[in-house]
């Protein structure tokens, strides 16, 4: 994981401590043993950066000095780094308009306090917060016994980040779900981090959500062992590891694949995509001719998708899918005023959208996350009503 921004994070150590060395430490004639000492925390930084850099494993085996090396990187490197940019640009607007004065310094000074803020509440207050989010979808196709139907949503667990300390905040989730009563549970992958080990720990836990049609759910990204370092043959022992542990806790694991839940002589189709994502840096799998074969056209079809690209490059145009279900996003773990960086990214990254004919997408932004951060983004449950109507556009 470092070692795919070692070119980025090397520059964003070094440069900011060069910078107030040179431009105000040396200027004010700062001793040397002072310069010596303020270099410190640079080096250790930077010889910390490079052993991370350097594992071949996307994640080292120690996930908590990877978290402590982030965090220190935003407690001070990143303050550091944005007080020398906003002071450098405000030097050189200054010999632009002639003004003695650098507002830069004040502005750079404003705003590492705002980020020391988002640092803090993000690592230790986000990733407790939990909320549940209800929303309604109407579709004319829907057959009159579902009329109500309620569905819980939730994704990307991501059971590796939830150590002892965290496993109450877990519990709470699955009260929460359960305390819902819905008539089925749909997840939208990513159960692990890295490898099936991590979901033994909370399997008691997950064990419990119930709901009275079941539990469906499907693979993420993060699901196929495409980040550990292994053998062909180890990689694919993972990945029916994962598949034996998700049928342990009586889920319905669909592969491609699709059932059927009824209510008299109506039905409602529960299909599940493989993970379809760029195929470059996450699994395309998806396949949905094998998914909904020997469905009929006018089935009411709710498709499992974890990653919400695939709904636009392969759901619309391929299948006529009332309802997707996605998640994979996280909304970056990171929103403020309603914008999240994932907008740059992602067309659909976070609630409902829904085409002109009626159908929509739910992308969920998680419950859990690879990096226990979270700001302006709570873990989220999504409560979905089924209504039989027009649809509302949006």
């Amino acid at each position: 994981m470092i070692s795919r921004i070692l070119f980025v994070l090397l520059p964003l150590v070094l440069l900011p401590f060069l910078y107030v060395d040179l431009c105000w430490l040396r200027r004010r004639g700062v001793g040397r043993l002072y310069r010596l000492l303020w270099w410190i925390p640079c080096l250790l930084m930077l010889v910390w950066t490079l052993l991370l850099g350097c594992s071949r494993k996307f994640v080292p085996s120690d996930m908590g000095a990877v978290n402590a090396y982030l965090f220190l990187l935003g407690l001070v490197v990143i303050p550091l780094f944005l007080f020398s940019l906003c002071t450098a640009v405000g030097g050189v607007l200054g010999r632009l308009f002639r003004s003695r004065r650098n507002y830069g310094v004040a502005v750079g000074l404003l705003l590492v306090p705002v980020l020391w803020y988002v640092l803090l509440w993000g690592t230790f207050v986000g990733p407790r917060l939990l909320t549940v989010r209800r929303v309604t979808v109407s579709s004319p196709s829907l057959p009159r016994a579902f009329d109500g139907y309620r569905l819980v949503h939730f994704s990307d667990l991501h059971a590796g980040t939830f150590d002892k300390s965290r496993r109450g905040y877990l519990r709470r989730a699955v009260d929460t779900i359960n305390a819902l009563e819905p008539d089925a549970v749909m997840f939208t992958g990513d159960l692990q981090n890295l490898k099936p080990d991590e979901v033994y720990p909370v399997q008691g836990i997950l064990s419990r959500i119930h709901a009275r049609d079941g539990v469906y759910s499907v693979m993420g990204n993060h699901d196929y062992p495409i980040y550990v370092q292994a053998s062909v043959v180890d990689k694919e022992y993972y990945l029916e590891k994962l598949k034996a542990v998700e049928h342990d806790l009586g889920w319905n694991l669909l592969d491609n694949s699709h059932l059927k839940i009824r209510r008299g002589a109506d039905s409602i189709v529960v299909a599940g995509m493989e993970n379809d994502g760029d195929g470059r840096h996450f699994p395309q799998r998806g396949d949905v001719p094998s998914t909904l074969s020997g469905l009929g056209m006018d089935s009411y079809i709710i498709m499992l998708q974890h990653d919400p690209t695939a709904w636009r490059r392969k759901i619309l145009p391929q299948c006529g899918a009332q309802l997707t279900l996605s998640g994979h996003t996280h909304a970056m773990q990171f929103e403020l005023f309603g914008w999240s960086p994932a907008s740059l990214f992602f067309r659909e990254w976070g609630g409902v959208y829904t085409m002109p004919d009626g159908r929509a997408l739910n992308v969920s932004t998680g419950l859990g996350g690879f990096l226990p951060f979270r700001f302006g983004v709570p873990g989220e449950i999504v409560v979905i009503t089924l209504r039989r109507g027009a649809p509302k556009a949006s």
